[in-house]
Parts: structure tokens; sequence; C-alpha cells
């Protein structure tokens, strides 16, 4: 068995202080930028440092997340960070960007890279994919079960880190555009608003304007807790449990660090001991004040047909203990107090709670700093009390106690904060595929287990047909191909599924031929699919079938041939994200020819990107840009249609969506479709050539396709529908 690491979130040094005071092997924090909990405390340069000296005296580990994507404008500044860190020597760093990748192994070969979660991988074939560009290590997506673990520890000898215990994300891991979409805090930059946990409001019409049911917390997930399941992940050869919680307190990180180091300190002490351990980890864990518990996909031999027990619409979006609505308010600023019905508990001075607003537009977390006793009257006959509130929250709002006064103290370990500088001042060097090209030289041998060399650049052949310029349209089925054969696309973008597969492999005439075809893979690659994709696939090619858009890393392995003439033409799809040159350079390295833009992405980024300058014009007759679509705002491992009888749903800020079961997972889009059609003309001028028109949410109708094509070939704008973030770009917090 191996000996598993116990990785503990540091999102403050008192957290840092509880995790290791308790038994954690290593920890994870991020510093003040580039990390995927942006509205944590995060760590000082300094700290950091001072944290890093003393856990390595210990002989336990640090590792820096740097799981974010970043865009063009920001290179230089992950440079810096790229730079400093290199400099200092943390046990690794957790990376979600490709170009991440490229400037640390081109610059800084040093840094250990480690996969987040964020990157998506889920299948054997995307971690050996990693391998040979120089990873150790992989946080695997939180979707799988203990099988599909099983079968990846089986096909690679990358190290696997595994999700046991904290809040979940309904959507995969990464593919989520909820927050984004909504007003560009995007979960891929580290400012995700949690909008899955809201409450809405179901329609079970056709339409919004009918039929509107109850409300509730559809999509706000249970908490994950796999305590019970240490022992069978450790056989399964999980080299690393994660806990997660950098928003989380001290106390909180002390109490599940203490559960689950109990648990793996037994689990060679006997059957009889270990369950003991078990049961009272499990005790500890009663005390966490989060949501009700879920072992979520672990134990599920077939996830299509997986129970439900991780989604209850009556459980709120908040963490912790309801103590009640607000009854009344008084003061004001630092001094405003809000009145509580007296209950079952009554919080101290010390203890945090979260406000959740009536109209769910704004949730907060407090430290209580003053409480006292309350008016006593008929409607309050067990009494009431007054609490400090932060100013914004008002009679109706919500309470939620989520952690008492620590009881425990714990050692300092920083004690004394040197000053730092922190990271430079230095410009990134441009990356490989804006300095040469693609041909420009040979892949450096990479230093991860596989010790191989890449070899030459994949991307420096444009494929065996080179994609005409034009407009592509994406349908959901292959029925919808006969509806855009009346105003024909240069090509048709059909997404892979099993029933496509069947279908086409069953032989018989469609209204396009093969090399007319683009089959888009499914962003989400769980090891469940590996063997059934690398059967079809294969079979798909030998019927002509050679031009696919891969969304996943793991796509990659699938589409080479050994036969040169039988080599796939990959474009790379928008869920693989590009916001900056050297993801793209990437992604050449990988195969992909072609590659779409990110549907979160903005006009100035994608400029930027790739400036009329050095070797990137030519760069962008490579680049395919999405002008109309619903994009998907986040996805779901499962079909949700017998948990859930409508499809229909608002939010309380004239927001509608609909979900879309199927048996493969479930997809939720937003009713209002994203659209710059009206830009072709600019974009052409710019040098851009391929766009994209995405029908793949729902069947298609003549009529629609009609409207929609007309208003593309006259470059009009479209009634009703939203920019995303390609005006605006994401949301930049106040300096």
């Amino acid at each position: 068995m191996i000996k598993a690491e116990l990785l503990a979130p540091a999102g403050s040094p008192e957290a840092l202080d509880a995790a290791i005071a308790e038994g954690a092997d290593a920890v994870y924090l991020g510093l003040k930028d580039f990390n995927a909990r942006m509205r944590s405390a995060n760590f000082s340069y300094a700290q950091f440092e001072a944290a890093l000296r003393s856990l390595h005296r210990m002989g336990r580990k640090l590792y820096v997340t740097v799981n974010t994507v970043f865009e063009q404008r920001e290179a230089d500044r992950v440079y810096q960070l790229l730079k400093y860190l290199a400099g200092l020597g943390p046990d690794g760093i957790l990376v979600q960007d490709f170009g991440v990748i490229t400037m640390a192994r081109e610059n800084f070969p040093s840094l250990k890279l480690h996969a987040s979660t964020q990157m998506n991988v889920a299948s054997a074939r995307g971690l050996n994919l990693l391998s040979r560009h120089g990873f150790s290590r992989v946080v695997l997506a939180r979707e799988l079960s203990l099988a599909e673990i099983r079968e990846i520890r089986a096909n690679t000898n990358m190290e696997l880190e595994v999700f046991v215990h904290g809040a979940l994300c309904l959507s995969v891991s990464g593919l989520c555009l909820f927050s984004s979409y909504l007003g560009g805090k995007s979960a891929n930059r580290g400012m995700c608003t949690q909008a899955c946990r809201r409450f809405y409001t179901a329609h079970r019409g056709k339409g919004l304007g009918e039929a509107a049911g109850e409300g509730g917390f559809y999509f706000s997930p249970s908490d994950l807790e796999l305590i019970a399941e240490i022992p069978a992940l450790a056989d399964a050869g999980v080299n690393a449990f994660k806990i997660e919680g950098r928003m989380k307190s001290a106390e909180y990180v002390g109490a599940v660090v203490s559960a689950y180091r109990l648990v793996i300190d037994n689990l060679e002490r006997g059957e009889e001991q270990l369950q003991r351990a078990i049961a009272e980890a499990r005790s500890i864990l009663k005390n966490d004040f989060a949501r009700s518990k879920t072992a979520y996909f672990i134990n599920a031999s077939d996830t299509g047909s997986a129970g439900i027990d991780w989604l209850n619409p009556q459980q709120s979006g908040g963490t912790g203990i309801s103590l009640g609505t607000l009854l009344k308010t008084k003061g004001r600023g630092e001094e405003k107090r809000g009145l509580v019905s007296a209950g079952a508990i009554r919080p101290s001075v010390g203890d945090s709670i979260r406000l959740h607003r009536a109209d769910d537009t704004e949730r907060l977390s407090h430290k209580i700093s003053s409480v006292e006793a309350g008016p006593k009257g008929a409607q309050n006959s067990q009494g009431s009390f007054w609490i400090s509130i932060p100013a914004s929250f008002a009679p109706g709002d919500s309470v939620y106690l989520t952690q008492t006064k620590a009881l425990k103290r714990y050692a300092k370990l920083i004690r004394r904060e040197s000053s730092s500088r922190g990271p430079g001042r230095d410009r990134a060097p441009l990356p490989p595929v804006l300095a040469g090209g693609p041909k420009a030289r040979e892949e450096k041998p990479q230093t991860g287990p596989g010790k191989k060399s890449v070899g030459k650049k994949a991307g420096g052949r444009a494929g065996q047909a080179e994609l005409p310029g034009g407009l592509y349209v994406q349908v959901s089925r292959i029925e919808d191909l006969y509806v855009i054969q009346s105003k024909r696309p240069v090509r048709a973008i059909l997404p892979y599924s099993r029933k496509t597969a069947r279908q086409i492999l069953a032989g018989g005439n469609l209204p396009f031929p093969p090399r007319e075809i683009i089959l888009s893979l499914d962003p989400f690659f769980p090891q469940a699919l590996e063997g059934e994709l690398a059967e079809k696939i294969p079979a798909l090619m030998e019927m002509g079938y050679t031009q696919f858009m891969a969304n996943n890393l793991g796509h990659f392995s699938l589409l080479r041939a050994k036969d040169e003439r039988k080599k796939a033409v990959i474009i790379a799809g928008p869920w693989l994200y590009t916001f900056n040159a050297w993801a793209w350079d990437f992604i050449s390295r990988c195969g992909a020819a072609y590659g779409v833009t990110p549907l979160e992405n903005s006009r100035q980024n994608v400029e930027k990107t790739f400036p009329l300058e050095n070797n990137s014009a030519h760069l962008r007759s490579r680049v395919f840009i999405t002008i109309f679509a619903r994009p998907s705002v986040f996805r779901i491992r499962q079909d949700l249609c017998a948990h859930y009888d409508f499809e229909n749903f608002s939010g309380n800020r004239d927001e509608a969506f609909f979900l879309a079961p199927s048996a493969e997972g479930s997809l939720v889009y937003p009713l209002s479709p994203f659209s710059i059609v009206d830009k072709i003309p600019f974009l052409r001028e710019a040098g851009f050539s391929r766009f994209i028109l995405d029908f793949s949410d729902h069947p298609l109708k003549k009529a629609e396709y009609k409207d929609i094509m007309e208003a593309a070939n006259r470059f009009s704008p479209i009634s009703g529908s939203s920019r995303f973030n390609w005006k605006n770009g994401f949301y930049k917090p106040p300096s």
C-alpha cells in the first residue's frame, strides 16, 4: 500500500498552523495573484517565504496554487511570479493554464508541475500526456468513481491526488461558465460567485411565462466526505488525500485534518481498530458546520444510474447552522446590529456567521464583535438577541452560524516575517509560437517521470487539408444536418455521442460527406469512456471522418495515428482554454493545427494574443471564433431528468436558463444567446476568417436557422442576445 500524503488547505497563516499541528503532511496555499481562491485571504510574499522555511525544517511540504488562466496582458506578471517561485523552491505548483506549462518549461524547469483539478483530467490518457510535458502529479476530477481511479492507476505512473473532503462544484471540474456569464467573475480566474448555490424558480411549462412552480436550491450540492472510503482509496493507489477549504477557518481545517489523520494512521492496524478510528473520525466531522455530506460518485459502478444524494432543493445554499432571519436592525456602519430570535443556539463574541441577502444578491462572512440581549414579548417568548452585522444587511436576511470561537490554540509557524520584495518586474520572453513559429525547434527533453522527449512540435503541419474560411455550423444531432443543408456552411460540426457514433457507424447516407463534417468530442472525458472512444474513433477515421475538435487533453492521444496518411486534423475546442499565446503554443505541441478561442474570451484579449507583429499574423488564420451560441454554463455528470420534472428555471435577477438532460449527463444553458454576428466585418478585417454558429444546445428548427444565417450574412445584431465577455472582458476587482 502506498504511503499517502494528507494535504490540507492553508487559506491563512492561522489555518496553516492548525493544519500542521493536527498532522497534515503538506499544505497548499495561494499568493496574491493567479490562484483559484482570490476571495480568500491568501499569503503575502513574506508570509509565504517564512512558511516555506518553517515547513521544510519540519520535513513537511508546501505547494503553491497558480491555478487560474491568465490573459495576454498579464504574461509579464505570471513570468515574474514563476521566476520568484523557482528561486525559492516550493514542492510543487498547481497549474491550470497551458500557458504556465510552456512558460515554466521554457524558462524555469526546476519548478515541479502538478495539474489542478481545474484542468479537468479524468483519464489515464490525459495524465500520460501531461507526464510527457513534465508533470509529476495530477489532481483528478471530483466526478470519478473508485473503479475509474483504480483503472487510471493501472495505466499511469503519475502521482494521483484526490479530493476527499469539502465543498463540491456541481459542474464538472473546470467546465463552469456560470459565474462568468452572469457578470465576468470567472471561476477560471478565481472569482466564482457560486451562482449554482442560489435560489431558483422552476417553470414546468414550455416557457417562463407559464406554470411557475415552487423554488428551491436545485443546484446547490452537499459537501464531500470520503472518510469511510480512505482505506479503499489507499488500496487503489492514491498518493495524496486532499481537503478542500482555503476559504474555511482555522478551526474547520484543524478538525478535518485531525479526523483524516486518525484514519490514515490506523490503515495498517487491523480492521477492528480501523473501523473504530473511522467511527471516531465521523464524530469529529459532525461539528464542522458544513452542509449535509455525500460520497458523490466514488461508489458508483455506473455513473449514469448512480443515485443522487448530493442534491436537495430544500437545502440552503449556505454553510452552517441556521439562526433564522434578521427581525430588526439598528445603528450603521461598524456599529450596525441585527436582532435575531433566540433558538436552540445562541452565538458568542468571536463566533463566525454568514449572512445571505433575502434576494440572494449578496453573501458575506462576519465575525461577531458584540452580543446583547434583545426585548422579550409575546412574539419572542424565548427572548432574542442583538448581534453585530455587516452594514449592507437588513430585516429578512438570513443568518447562519458557521464557526464557534476557537477553543484550541495552535503554535504559530510564522513567528517573524522578514520583508520580501516579491516577484520582480522582468518581461516575459516571447512564447516559441511567436518567437520562431511552430516548427522553430524541437522540444527540450522533459524531466518528468517518463524521461522521454516530446519530439517535434506536432502543430507544425496543418493537417492533410487546409480548412477553408467562412461559416461553420455546430448542431446537436444528425437530424439537424438536414436542416442546415438549405444554407450550406463550410463545414458542419457534430458533437460526438454514443448515439451519433452508432448512427454513423451503421452506415447510410448523410446530407454532408465525411470530409465536410467535424466531430466535436465532449470536454468531459472520464476513464469509463476511454475504451469505447479508443475503439470508435479509429473506426470513424476509417470511414473518412478525419476532422475532430478536441476539448480535453486526453483526446490528443486518441487522435494520433501511426500511419501519417490517416492522421486526424485536430481543432482545439473552446474548452481547452487558450487565453494567451503561450497556451496556443502548448496545444500546437499536442497536435492541434487550429484552435477555437474560449467562449468567455474578450475582443481585446484575442487581439493582444495575436498582435499584428512578430510571427503572429499568420496565427490568426488558425483561429476559430464563435460568433453565436448558447454556451453551456455548467455540466453535470448525471441525467437529472429523473430527479427534476422541469426544464426551464429562472433566478431573481431576470436570469432565465434551461436544463438539457441526457443519458450521458446534463447541461444548463441560458435562454438568451451570445452573439457577435454583427462583428464579422471587423473580425475579417483583423485577419480572422473562420467563424462558428453553435446550435448544439437544442434540436434546430428551419426558421431559426434561416433567421440566424441571414443575420450573419447581413452582419445584423440579434435582438435579445448577450455579448458575454466579448466587450467588457473579465470582471476586475477595484484596486
